[in-house]
């Protein structure tokens, strides 16, 4: 049974310096074992933008630790972009990543985003276009791995 099987799932939010050591280190290492040892793509993921003062940290757990994590980064004006969105691999399938995103997007709406960029790897696009993400330019390799820009309009209806 996954976590959103027999409890609803949990979303926590914190800013950088909110963060605990324990949920911080939590998050790097999901990021770290998916984006790095899974994917095998090296890469700089500490890249200072999860201390920018807007930027928040939404992730979701259960009992063996979290399951599911993203950031929400301010580009300035009403345009916000979603990046580092992983899912732990025995939690993928079961709606966690979507709740999460979904979180994500209702907690920028609040922030008063209108426009909301990802660079999505490529193979995620038909999930992303679920949620109303369009490609919004052309494909590019970034650290070995195929991603495309997309955007998402906000309105308040969603």
């Amino acid at each position: 049974m996954g976590p959103t099987d027999a409890m609803p799932l949990t979303v926590h939010r914190a800013r950088f310096a909110e963060l605990s050591a324990q949920d911080l280190y939590a998050i790097l290492r999901l990021r770290s074992d998916v984006f790095v040892v899974e994917q095998d793509c090296v890469f700089l993921d500490l890249d200072d933008r999860d201390r920018e003062p807007t930027a928040e940290h939404l992730w979701t757990t259960d009992e063996a630790g979290v399951t599911a994590t993203l950031r929400l980064l301010h580009d300035g004006g009403t345009t916000w972009s979603i990046g580092r969105v992983v899912a732990r691999a025995d939690v993928r399938s079961r709606g966690v990543a979507a709740r999460l995103l979904r979180a994500g997007l209702d907690r920028l709406r609040e922030l008063g985003a209108e426009t909301v960029n990802i660079g999505a790897q490529a193979q995620l696009r038909d999930w992303y276009a679920r949620f109303g993400f369009a490609q919004s330019g052309p494909r590019y390799l970034e650290d070995g791995i195929l991603h495309l820009p997309m955007a998402l309009t906000l309105d308040e209806d969603r």
